[in-house]
């Protein structure tokens, strides 16, 4: 028990990790918290600092996941529904991050870095429909929610041949998470004035 405590507490420590803000301040001289969205994610790295640094902070973002979904396959093999409950953790400590005043990012790309690890199919197909999505509606947010939905049918077909109710569950409470954090760009979409992305 001790052990499962200690994953989780890492697993949340290594979400709290603020990329967007470790770059920002140490190559760009540059809090991104204060631009744009104000968001710690990868979406405001993109529009402040650009795509290289956009780039770079998405990665980490998603490394963050993977790392602490694959801390109980290390540590306690014996218990693989452990693997989500410690991603889960990650994307509550990206989201709200102990190392940056609980300002985090809005749960995406850390969510994804734990499907990377436990069901890295899923994780390709969410990745091709987000950009589809993207290069068709230009919307970041958008894009992020509709590979959220992919995600959710996915675990559903999955689990008609791998029974795995769990995934259902974890899949669909970030889901709604996410759709929850992005509940401002949601309107902004409706008001027309949600920043679209020019590079795809």
């Amino acid at each position: 028990m001790l052990k499962i405590a200690i994953i989780l507490i890492i697993a949340y420590l290594l979400g709290s990790i603020p990329s967007g803000l470790i770059i920002g301040k140490v190559f760009y001289g540059t809090d991104i918290r204060e631009h744009g969205s104000g968001n710690l994610g990868g979406t405001n790295t993109f529009r402040t600092l650009g795509i290289k640094a956009g780039i770079v902070v998405t990665l980490a973002d998603i490394l963050k996941g993977t790392l602490a979904a694959a801390l109980p396959a290390i540590f306690v093999p014996n218990l693989q529904f452990l693997q989500l409950i410690a991603g889960l953790f990650a994307v509550l400590g990206h989201t709200y991050p102990i190392f940056a005043n609980f300002r985090g990012g809005k749960a995406v790309a850390t969510s994804g870095g734990m499907l990377l690890f436990y069901a890295p199919l899923m994780f390709v197909i969410i990745v091709v429909g987000f950009f589809i999505s993207l290069y068709i509606s230009k919307y970041v947010s958008l894009s992020s929610i509709i590979a959220g939905i992919i995600a959710i049918i996915y675990s559903i077909v999955y689990s008609f041949y791998h029974w795995d109710p769990l995934l259902i569950i974890i899949v669909a409470v970030l889901v709604s998470f996410v759709i929850y954090r992005h509940r401002e760009n949601i309107k902004r979409i409706k008001n027309k004035t949600e920043p679209k992305v020019k590079w795809i």
